[in-house]
C-alpha cells in the first residue's frame, strides 16, 4: 500500500484555532472519505500541524517529512507567511488575500474568491434591488486585508455609479473612527472581526438604506449585536443552502451530513474550502498523473469543475480564483439568507 503523504499547517492555537480546525475536520473528512487517488496511491496519510507563532517554522518542520500535498493555513496574514516560507506548491484554501497572486506567488493555487470581491458583490446586489441608493461610505482597515476589500467596493461602485468617501482606521482602532463616518445611503464596514464587532452598535444607531459588514456573512462573529444584525448584508464565500450541482466529489447534503457526525455541528466555510482543497487537489494528481511541483501547477491551471463549494477556474494571469462566485447574504428574522446572485438567491433583499 503506497499512501499520498499530506501536511495540512493551520491555526490550532489562538484566536484563529476554531477556523483552523474546521480546516482539519474538513480535510480528515476528505482523506479517509473521498480521496478518490489514481495509482499508486491507495490512500491518504494527514498530518495536521498548528500554525502557531512562527508560520515559517512550522511549514518547514512539515516539508521535513516530505509531503507529496502541502495545504495552507487559514487567514490571510498566515497563509501569506505560509507562502513566503516555501517554494513547494501550497493549495490555499484559507486566504482570501488578492497578494497571493503571480508573479509573487507562482506557487500558490487559490481555492478560494479574493477578498477585492466581497464588497464588488454587496454593491450589485444592493443597485439591482434599491435604484435609488446613490452614496456610500466605507470604513476600512488599513490592514492588507482591508485595503484588499477597499480597493474593490472603489472599484465597484465606480462602475456601478456610486458616489463612495473612503474613511480608513489602523486596526483596534475603528471605533475611535466611527465619527468621522458621514452620512450616506450604504455603509460598508470591513475590519478585523473584533473592530467590526465593537464599531456596529456606534454606526448602526444611524439610518442607512443599506448596511453591510465583512463579519455580517459569517454566523458566529456579529451574533453579540443580537436584533441589531437584523437587515445586515455581508459577503459569503459558502452557505450549505446556496446549492451547487458538483461534477467532481460529493454534494453538500453530503458533506453536511458526514461533517455532523464527525464534529456534531454544522461545518462552516473553513471546512467547506479545505473538504474542497481536498477535491480539486485529488483531481489534480488523477489529471496529470504526478505529485511534483510542475504537475500539480499544470493540472490546476487547466481544471475548470464545480464542487459543493462551488465554480474552481484560475485565473491565466494572476492565479487568483476566477470561477468561484460570492454568495451576498442579509440576516432575516435571525437567519442568513441568500440574497445574491439572483440563480442562487433565496429570497429578495430587504
Amino acid at each position: 500500500m503506497t499512501h499520498l503523504r499530506v501536511a495540512l499547517v493551520t491555526p490550532l492555537t489562538g484566536s484563529l484555532a476554531p477556523f483552523g480546525q474546521a480546516c482539519a475536520t474538513g480535510l480528515t473528512l476528505w482523506a479517509e472519505h473521498v480521496a478518490h487517488l489514481p495509482a499508486p496511491w491507495t490512500g491518504v496519510e494527514l498530518v495536521v500541524r498548528d500554525s502557531g507563532r512562527d508560520v515559517a517554522v512550522s511549514i518547514d518542520a512539515a516539508l521535513h517529512m516530505q509531503p507529496d500535498v502541502l495545504f495552507g493555513p487559514y487567514g490571510s496574514n498566515t497563509m501569506l507567511a505560509a507562502a513566503r516560507a516555501t517554494k513547494h506548491v501550497i493549495w490555499n484554501h484559507g486566504g482570501a488575500t488578492s497578494r497571493l497572486s503571480r508573479p509573487a506567488f507562482p506557487q500558490v493555487i487559490n481555492v478560494l474568491s479574493p477578498a477585492s470581491t466581497y464588497f464588488m458583490e454587496v454593491l450589485q446586489a444592493i443597485r439591482a434591488f434599491d435604484a435609488h441608493a446613490t452614496t456610500v461610505s466605507l470604513l476600512h482597515t488599513t490592514s492588507g486585508f482591508g485595503r484588499d476589500v477597499a480597493t474593490g467596493a472603489i472599484s465597484a461602485a465606480s462602475k456601478l455609479k456610486f458616489k463612495l468617501q473612503s474613511i480608513p482606521f489602523e486596526p483596534h482602532h475603528a471605533t475611535e473612527a466611527a465619527p468621522l463616518v458621514p452620512h450616506a445611503d450604504i455603509l460598508l464596514v470591513v475590519g478585523n472581526f473584533s473592530d467590526e464587532l465593537a464599531v456596529a452598535p456606534i454606526l448602526l444607531t444611524r439610518t442607512w438604506r443599506a448596511a453591510a459588514f465583512v463579519g455580517a456573512g459569517v454566523e458566529e462573529v456579529l451574533a453579540p449585536l443580537g436584533n441589531k444584525r437584523e437587515g445586515l448584508l455581508g459577503p459569503a464565500q459558502w452557505l450549505a443552502s446556496a446549492v451547487f450541482e458538483p461534477d467532481e466529489g460529493p454534494d453538500a447534503d453530503w458533506f453536511v451530513t458526514h461533517y455532523r457526525d464527525v464534529a456534531g455541528i454544522d461545518p462552516s466555510y473553513p471546512a467547506a474550502q479545505a473538504f474542497a482543497a481536498g477535491l480539486l487537489c485529488a483531481r489534480c494528481l488523477r489529471d496529470s498523473g504526478g505529485s511534483d511541483d510542475t504537475a500539480q501547477l499544470a493540472a490546476a491551471n487547466q481544471l475548470i469543475c464545480t464542487t459543493l463549494y462551488g465554480a474552481f477556474r484560475l485565473d491565466p494571469l494572476t492565479g487568483l480564483q476566477a470561477g468561484h462566485q460570492i454568495v451576498v447574504v442579509q440576516w432575516q428574522d435571525g437567519v442568513r439568507r441568500v440574497v445574491w446572485p439572483p440563480e442562487q438567491a433565496e429570497c429578495p433583499l430587504l
